[in-house]
C-alpha cells in the first residue's frame, strides 16, 4: 500500500471518528473502504469511438475515414457566432 494524506472538514473528521469507535476499526481501513466504494460505484465508460473497428469485417482499414466520421472523431468543436457590433458615428 502507498501512504497518502487527506484533509477533512472538522465535521467529517468527527463523523469518521464516531464511526471508528462504533465499528472498532482503524480510520485508515474505513477511508480505504470508502474510497474503494466510491471509485468502483460505476463501471468505467469507454471513450467515444471505442470498438468502432470491431465490426468483424475485414475491410475496416479501408473504411477507416467513414467509420471515424460516424463516431464524430476529428470533428471540429461547435463554434459560437458573435455578432459584429456597429460603431457609433461621431
Amino acid at each position: 500500500m502507498k501512504r497518502t494524506t487527506i484533509y477533512l472538514e472538522p465535521e467529517l473528521e468527527v463523523l469518521l471518528k464516531l464511526e471508528m469507535r462504533r465499528q472498532q476499526r482503524p480510520m485508515a481501513e474505513l477511508v480505504r473502504e470508502a474510497v474503494h466504494a466510491y471509485v468502483t460505484r460505476e463501471p468505467l465508460k469507454a471513450p467515444p469511438g471505442a470498438g468502432a473497428f470491431a465490426s468483424g469485417r475485414s475491410d475496416t482499414a479501408a473504411r477507416a475515414e467513414e467509420i471515424l466520421a460516424k463516431t464524430g472523431f476529428g470533428a471540429a468543436p461547435p463554434t459560437t457566432v458573435v455578432p459584429k457590433t456597429r460603431r457609433k458615428k461621431r
